[in-house]
């Protein structure tokens, strides 16, 4: 699967996309037919503690599946973004069964 990550407002480290390409691996034991994924981490300019934003998009034929996550951390939104990516391919590939 190709996988392509990229950064808003700040530099990126290869541990950092070397992490988020791991975790999106694992997604394809949920669901055959996954074309490619896209990460954009972002770092949102403001006060909160909350400042990083997940965004993970997986490309399916047919629909494709965007998650949005705020965190604290980079690892914690991807984290937590693989996770409800999980729930909606599970549910996406029992649908096709049905």
């Amino acid at each position: 699967m190709k996988v392509s990550v990229q950064s808003v407002n700040f530099n990126i480290d290869n541990d950092l996309v070397k992490y988020a390409e791991k975790k999106i691996n694992i997604l394809e034991k949920f669901h055959d037919h996954i074309l490619g994924a896209e990460v954009f981490l972002k770092v949102q300019k403001s006060s909160e503690k909350e400042n990083k934003i997940t965004e993970m998009k997986i490309i399916l034929p047919g629909n494709d599946i965007l998650v949005k996550k705020q965190s604290n951390t980079f690892e914690k939104g991807i984290n937590m973004s693989v996770d409800s990516l999980k729930r909606q391919l599970v549910k996406r590939k029992e649908k096709l069964r049905a």
